[in-house]
């Protein structure tokens, strides 16, 4: 079979499709899956670098159920989200983005979503977001204060590092949820503003909870599913699906942001119709 086999850590550009052995069931209850598609992360890039807080041994070559259980966790467990509360959604067309809009609207909360073009942002729109701010405006956060009547976001969940900026238009006693460092760095927070707004600055690391939480997994893929069931959560989809042999083509799409949503990697073509 044909995959990509990480060995060593490298560029993304640098992934080359290959032959690598055939999974084989071992023990009587194991399960092999023929994958038909399957979606792309920010993480992905990461990993492939040697760049993500887990790494698992070479060789590998996997991909994770990740983005709604983040923003889900994020939102409920992390930013203790409440109904009526103002929620600054920073990236809010990447993949976790787009999700924690639809699931902090279904919550009751108010959502302010940031992109960093009017494209994205009218996609934030057509799921849901009440009030749009492109990050690349000088005035970002003028505009943030505006739209919340002087008083500040309760919540701001963060998957870019701009945990510092936000902090002007934090809340008292409002929440930053640290979900990830997608403009590449890792800020350095003045702790002084922390303390005289009185907020909490907090972070989820879904990947890990298998591990050091696992109860909390399926009470949140509960709550997720049954949001999803109720039409309050819908999967996005960016518009090109891109062919196994373009993974490169993909992540590079994730990483100079002009993708929105979930990017999707068509790994074998449905040869037979399903009712």
């Amino acid at each position: 079979m044909k995959g990509y086999l990480i060995t060593e850590y490298i560029k993304p550009a640098s992934l080359k499709l290959q032959d690598i052995p055939e999974p084989v069931a071992k023990r009587p209850n194991d399960v092999i899956v023929e994958v038909h598609s399957g979606g792309l992360n920010y993480f992905d890039i990461l990993q492939v670098q040697g760049k993500y807080q887990n790494q698992p041994p070479f060789p590998w070559a996997a991909s994770l159920t990740i983005t709604w259980p983040t923003s889900h966790e994020a939102l409920v467990g992390r930013g203790q989200l409440k109904p009526g509360e103002w929620v600054l959604v920073h990236a809010a067309a990447g993949g976790v983005g787009l999700v924690a809009v639809q699931i902090a609207k279904a919550l009751g909360g108010k959502v302010i979503a940031t992109a960093g073009s009017q494209d994205k942002l009218d996609v934030c729109k057509q799921y849901g977001a009440d009030a749009l701010v492109n990050y690349r405006s000088d005035d970002w956060q003028k505009q943030v204060m505006q739209i919340t009547g002087g008083k500040g976001v309760d919540v701001v969940f963060d998957p870019v590092g701009l945990v510092q900026k936000s902090l002007k238009v934090i809340a008292w006693k409002g929440r930053i949820v640290v979900v990830g460092f997608a403009a590449g760095s890792i800020e350095k927070i003045p702790m002084n503003l922390v303390l005289l707004k009185n907020i909490s600055l907090v972070g989820v690391h879904w990947g890990a909870y298998l591990k050091r939480e696992p109860k909390q997994v399926p009470v949140v893929w509960k709550e997720l599913l049954e949001l999803y069931q109720k039409g309050a959560l819908k999967p996005v989809l960016y518009s090109k699906i891109f062919p196994f042999e373009a993974l490169a083509t993909g992540l590079a799409a994730i990483e100079d942001r002009s993708s929105y949503g979930k990017v999707i990697l068509k790994i074998k073509e449905d040869t037979k119709a399903r009712l």
